[in-house]
């Protein structure tokens, strides 16, 4: 039960429609955002018909406002857009869909100057714009406009997306363009990569940067951001009409190489039912193999493997992943498709592996993931030396999951990142390697046995004795 105290909207009903009235105009006084909404629903209540005209108005009002919004303005900036489009979609559709749809795409067409002055580092503007791009799929499915006219909105909706505002566009409104309308807009689109890129002379070509090869050239870039746009909407376009050949044709040979490309194609592939094409696509491409693992085209293989009927190879590739990179994911997969009373024998193998992993962070972080916290603790005593206390985020997940059963453990990790800190010298660090020296504190009386490592007495007696005079690090500790 909610307490009386609660902000809900049963606690609030309950004060009455006079003291919710006198509360409101009172907020309305001090918040301009707040006394726009209640006029439009006021508006709305009265003369429906007059929503639309109000919300064009303050569409308009916000296109001409030139004062940069930073960060602490931008969530007020995006809740006023916001109240336009849910005012569009629940008030003025209800009235009249046809305007609505306008009201929309004259909502996100103020894109482009909104981020120009603001700072949405926190994606709350581009949010808004996100889901009215999606509202116009059925805005548009309910006031059924002349897909040819329609088509030609989207595309030149596309050519103008420097923000991003129109991702998803034509998959939105594929219901409203209907077979006719997409079949306009990839012939535009078509069109439109035929036509040549026109060069200016070489005095007027204007340079953007420099690079290993030389300049680059502003109507360069023009070129490749028309030339990737054409292709990412011929894409789109294919994927919506089921053209599994549409879409593979925007790539060429060597692309088709590319893993994550091949993975695509092949998942296209595959949900058309054309399972071997699908295969031989994700195996002209050669997967990856350093750095930050990705397994898109892993796992689309292995999709592919299984919907084929081979089982062996589509396993021997789910333990390669858990091999190459201890993927928890592929690891549990892979004992899932195991008979039973082998997946035991396996586990215990694929353990022993992730024990001897060469990175003892990534070793670590699987052994909490898995979870398997008596063989992490071990790592964690037989490999102290190896710690690197500069992965603190890491070793904060070690030492906390360490911490209720094996307190000896969580303390080495913890301990890591306190002499990294101090050995450093990194004061933005102190006040974390305060807390992590106040959790050995805490932990100390759950260690009945330090071994061969130091009790935290005697630990704290080396770190003042090596860091005594960093106050602003001992001045935290308390």
């Amino acid at each position: 039960m909610v307490a009386k105290k609660t902000l809900s909207a049963g606690n609030l009903e309950a004060l009455g429609a006079q003291r919710l009235a006198e509360l409101l105009m009172d907020v309305a006084e001090q918040d301009a955002a707040i006394a726009r909404r209640l006029r439009l629903e006021l508006t709305a209540e009265h003369e429906p018909r007059r929503v639309a005209v109000e919300v064009r108005k303050r569409l308009a009002q916000i296109g001409r406002a030139s004062s940069f919004a930073d960060w602490r303005k931008v969530r007020e900036l995006a809740i006023d857009l916001d109240a336009q489009r849910r005012a569009i979609v629940d008030r003025v559709a209800a009235v009249d869909a046809a305007e609505a749809l306008e009201l929309m795409w004259r909502l996100i067409d103020l894109a482009p100057a909104l981020h120009d002055r603001s700072d949405d580092s926190n994606g709350e503007i581009s949010g808004v714009f996100a889901t009215a791009c999606d509202d116009l799929g059925p805005l548009a499915e309910r006031a059924r406009p002349d897909p040819a006219g329609l088509a030609d909105r989207v595309f030149d909706a596309r050519l103008d997306n420097g923000y991003g505002q129109y991702d998803g566009l034509i998959a939105t409104l594929a219901p409203a363009l209907g077979a006719a309308g997409l079949d306009r807009l990839k012939a535009r689109f078509v069109e439109l990569s035929q036509t040549p890129v026109e060069k200016p002379p070489d005095a007027d070509r204007r340079v953007i940067a420099w690079g290993a090869a030389g300049p680059f050239y502003e109507d360069e870039m023009k070129a490749r951001t028309r030339a990737s746009t054409i292709r990412f909407a011929l894409q789109e376009i294919a994927t919506t009409q089921g053209d599994v050949d549409g879409f593979i044709a925007q790539y060429d040979e060597q692309a088709r190489k590319a893993p994550m490309i091949a993975a695509e194609i092949a998942r296209q592939l595959l949900a058309a039912g054309r399972t071997e094409e699908a295969l031989r696509a994700v195996e002209q491409a050669e997967p990856p193999r350093h750095g930050w693992p990705q397994f898109d085209w892993d796992n689309v293989r292995i999709e592919v493997l299984e919907a084929l009927g081979r089982r062996d190879e589509a396993q021997a590739a789910r333990w390669g992943c858990f091999e190459r990179a201890l993927s928890v994911e592929h690891l549990r997969a892979y004992l899932g498709k195991l008979p039973d009373f082998d997946d035991d024998e396996a586990e215990r193998r694929a353990l022993v592996h992730a024990e001897s992993d060469k990175s003892l962070l990534r070793a670590l972080a699987f052994l909490v993931r898995w979870p398997a916290l008596d063989r992490a603790a071990r790592l964690v005593t037989q490999r102290t030396a190896e710690l690197d206390g500069n992965h603190y985020e890491s070793l904060t997940a070690v030492a906390k999951a360490l911490a209720e059963k094996h307190p000896l453990a969580a303390t080495l990790a913890l301990r890591a990142m306190i002499d990294f800190a101090l050995t450093k010298g990194r004061s933005g660090r102190y006040r974390h390697a305060a807390r992590h020296l106040q959790e050995c504190a805490s932990l100390a009386p759950a260690i009945a046995d330090y071994g061969s490592f130091e009790t935290h007495e005697a630990y704290v007696a080396r770190l003042e004795a090596r860091h005594g005079r960093k106050s602003g690090f001992w001045g935290l500790v308390g």
